[in-house]
């Protein structure tokens, strides 16, 4: 329980680092592409999932590094979807010492995806009403 406890802040600063790379690269990157602004959102999005996916295979990586063979690298992936998008572990359940890393990515994963929801909202009220050029 000591090592997981030990990884809370690590992980949370190093995925919140990683979605504020992407988040900031979109928000430079997207001006300067010559594309219809409305579609600029499909890189938000795809740009915000990417993100997503690698904050999610982080936690996973840890939990299979962490869990002692007990699962694979696929079940410890799985295991961090779920709590990362708050849906809650069933199926799979992380031994007692990973619960304070698996409570606090549930808590990461929460403020990431509203992060994400939010800058996706300014980016719909930057680019949906400029005018679509040819």
């Amino acid at each position: 329980m000591g090592l997981s406890l030990a990884l809370v802040l690590p992980m949370v600063l190093v995925t919140t680092l990683v979605h504020y790379e992407v988040l900031r690269g979109l928000s430079r990157g997207l001006p300067r592409l010559h594309i219809v602004p409305r579609l600029r959102l499909v890189f938000v999005i795809v740009g915000a999932f990417v993100a997503h996916v690698v904050q999610i295979a982080l936690y996973g990586l840890v939990y299979w590094a962490l869990g002692g063979g007990v699962w694979d690298l696929p079940t410890s992936l799985y295991l961090s979807a779920q709590s990362f998008t708050s849906l809650g572990f069933g199926d799979v359940v992380p031994p007692a010492a990973l619960h304070p890393l698996v409570a606090m990515e549930t808590l990461n994963g929460l403020l990431l995806i509203a992060w994400t929801a939010s800058f996706t909202y300014l980016s719909m009220e930057r680019y949906w009403k400029q005018p679509e050029r040819r």
